[in-house]
């Protein structure tokens, strides 16, 4: 996919989760903006400090700005991971287990791992099965499994049509006939993460 030093050299990343939520996302500084139907949120995901904007009006009342800026964290939080989860297979606190030898639904062979986590995000309890083409050498598929007791997965998505964006590369197709936009830069302007006004997708 690149390695981790192409990865470090990543800096901005766009993408459009599902056709719900466009995030731009400053990997070196941790900025954040999210659009998602009228409302804009500008976000530092490491202070969680930032402003919101429903309509173009500022939201200044602390309660709704507070939760705003949270529902934006958590927001990325799921829809990076559905972007970028190969690339944090080691992070701090999460577990990883070789289950063997499987098959993806669509029948290819594939190495199983597992993974559960130590206490980190915002969901520990969570537990994916992530299956490793053994002719493509990355990740097709993965199964979702809420509580890591379930027996059943949630849901199991595939990791398909990977593509080459700047230094890395990432996957493009998860089933849901959805275009993600993705795109990925070494330069957008400050304006996109301090002002509200319209950006066009790079």
């Amino acid at each position: 996919m690149g390695g981790r030093e192409a990865w470090e050299r990543t800096r901005f990343v766009f993408w459009n989760f599902m056709g719900s939520r466009r995030l731009w996302w400053d990997k070196r500084i941790g900025d954040l903006r999210l659009e998602s139907g009228n409302r804009v949120v500008l976000v530092n995901l490491n202070t969680h400090e930032g402003r919101a904007f429903e309509k173009g009006q500022e939201i200044l009342e602390p309660s709704l700005r507070k939760s705003s800026l949270e529902k934006a964290y958590a927001a990325f939080i799921n829809d990076s991971y559905w972007m970028f989860m190969p690339y944090k297979l080691r992070d701090p606190g999460v577990h990883l287990a070789d289950l063997g030898e499987g098959k993806t639904q669509a029948g290819r062979a594939a190495e199983v791992l597992e993974l559960t986590f130590d206490g980190v995000g915002l969901t520990p309890k969570n537990r994916y099965q992530v299956l490793v083409g053994k002719q493509s050498g990355l990740v097709e598929q993965w199964d979702f499994y809420q509580d890591r007791d379930d027996k059943v997965p949630r849901l199991s998505t595939p990791w398909n049509g990977w593509k080459r964006f700047g230094h890395i590369l990432l996957c493009t197709d998860h089933g849901d006939g959805r275009d993600w936009e993705i795109a990925v830069s070494d330069d957008l302007p400050r304006s996109v993460f301090e002002s509200p006004g319209p950006v066009r997708a790079p």
